[in-house]
């Protein structure tokens, strides 16, 4: 196919054969670099003007060219390494007529080596008097000069390197990401956790409500499923007698995209023998707060809108007292899937056939009236048993499980079981999802034979609990949609003209 060229990228490209032609390599070669632009910054912030003359320190950096003023035998440059920018002042009486010449060819979006010495302009701004210049590659497609715009947003995503160059919020994230996961890393390690792998492709559909992908394994000529959850093979390594596990992995679920869901999404699954309901909240809250005083600094975090203070004692609210709060009704008294699909129509709420049961429908009351009121951090429990397939059920009211779903902003961020470790019990849930899956529920679980087995060894009581990370990242950097935390997400193809 043969491609179409601005004039401006003809012009770069014979800018590109000129330095050919000089003997130099327009794609570069190694660099060794010994300093960064924000490290300089900060050695030399307390440093002004004056004492830079009685100073010789240099500084080797190399970067992008962000910005460029030339006035005739000398000129500034802005050069941007993953730091940040630093000023560079160059001039044709310091690096010899040829070196100036050949830096006067430069184009914003050049990457480029200086070395030189540090002193600062009478303005105070840190600067690089450039001693030795080395092109090092020749941008061949020129930045774009706005790319911040919602005009642009689908662009930024799909190019995200673009976005990189040009955004700074963009890079910021890019790098407080893995800080986070660090941080978890640490803090779970730091509890006695061991981080272990678990399979991406299985045979079988558990472990979560969700439709999945499906992919071939030619050798074996079987279709299989990428995991929708790190769950029955974490539960496994509790009955190997592991006792504390946890996994954070890609995971994937064949779902629509919004900012707060992408096809395929980065999962943390923990395990604890002997604990419960109690235990994970306790972890939970104490990990979001050792996130946000380590890294951040501060406990109050804006997003989407809203104020939210992670400090103090979070909120914990039953399911069925949520909506009573809500609505007035109370679904905590004894009643029929008569009584409660008339209350469901009263309230304008669709009932599909699988969802004929009266958790189903609680917990569709609860997702109209009760999940976006949810704005500060709050634990809801005390969930219907239809909707927790992997929960132990509650020993004062078998109708609802011990699980708990962590909300903050309107937005699920957690979601943890007293873990059900009874073979029998975990059979006969089984047996009902495949029952719903028949009525057409096809994000109902399949029954793993081998994981009931696995049980029937004996599994430890314990404590579970699964988070978003990506939702996670979401509010600690204060970024509106999962796109933002995500580097690649899944993306429309473009339109094909």
């Amino acid at each position: 196919m043969e491609r179409q060229f601005t004039e401006q990228e003809l012009v770069r490209r014979e800018k590109m054969e000129k330095i050919r032609s000089l003997g130099m390599d327009p794609f570069g070669s190694r660099f060794d670099r010994d300093s960064f632009a924000t490290d300089l910054k900060e050695k030399y912030k307390d440093v002004d003007h004056e004492e830079f003359e009685n100073m010789d320190d240099t500084a080797t950096v190399a970067g992008r060219i962000m910005f460029i003023r030339k006035m005739g035998k000398a000129s500034f440059f802005s050069l941007k390494d993953k730091t940040g920018p630093i000023q560079i002042y160059i001039s044709i009486n310091d690096i010899g007529e040829d070196s100036y010449n050949l830096f006067k060819s430069a184009d914003i979006g050049d990457i480029v080596g200086v070395y030189g010495k540090i002193m600062k302009t009478k303005t105070g701004e840190l600067t690089i008097k450039c001693l030795k210049y080395t092109p090092l590659v020749k941008a061949l497609k020129p930045l774009p000069e706005k790319f911040h715009g919602l005009t642009d947003i689908e662009e930024r995503y799909r190019r995200r390197y673009v976005d990189l160059i040009m955004n700074d919020d963009s890079k910021r994230v890019a790098f407080t990401r893995p800080r986070i996961i660090r941080c978890i890393q640490k803090f779970m390690d730091g509890r006695g956790f061991t981080e272990v792998e678990t399979p991406i492709l299985n045979t079988l559909l558990t472990g979560a409500s969700a439709r999945p992908f499906i992919t071939h394994h030619n050798t074996q000529d079987m279709d299989m499923y990428l995991r929708i959850a790190l769950e029955l093979p974490l539960k496994r390594l509790l009955v190997g007698g592991m006792e504390a596990v946890y996994e954070i992995g890609r995971t994937f679920r064949n779902e629509g995209m919004d900012p707060m869901h992408n096809p395929e999404f980065t999962l943390m699954e923990a395990y604890l023998a002997y604990s419960n309901l109690e235990g994970m909240m306790e972890m939970t809250e104490s990990m979001f707060k050792t996130i946000a005083k380590d890294i951040f600094g501060k406990y109050t975090f804006n997003w989407n809108g809203n104020e939210i203070n992670l400090d103090g004692t979070w909120k914990r609210v039953s399911m069925v007292d949520a909506i009573k709060e809500q609505t007035g009704i109370d679904f905590k008294k004894e009643m029929t899937v008569e009584e409660a699909l008339k209350l469901a129509k009263e309230h304008d709420i669709e009932v599909e056939e699988h969802q004929h049961n009266v958790g189903h429908i609680i917990n569709l009351f609860f997702e109209k009236y009760v999940e976006e009121t949810l704005i500060q951090p709050t634990f809801l429990y005390g969930h219907p048993v239809e909707i927790s397939p992997l929960t132990k059920r509650n020993p004062e009211d078998p109708r609802f499980v011990d699980r708990f779903e962590l909300f903050i902003g309107g937005k699920e961020f957690a979601n943890a079981y007293t873990e059900l470790n009874d073979p029998i019990d975990q059979l006969e849930r089984f047996e009902d999802q495949l029952k719903e899956k028949e009525l057409g529920n096809d994000e109902a679980n399949d029954i793993d034979m081998d994981f009931i087995e696995a049980l029937e060894y004996g599994m430890p009581p314990a404590g579970g609990i699964g988070y978003g990370i990506d939702r996670l990242v979401m509010f600690f950097t204060e970024s509106a949609s999962i796109r933002d935390v995500i580097l690649f997400p899944t993306m429309k193809e473009r339109d094909k003209k």
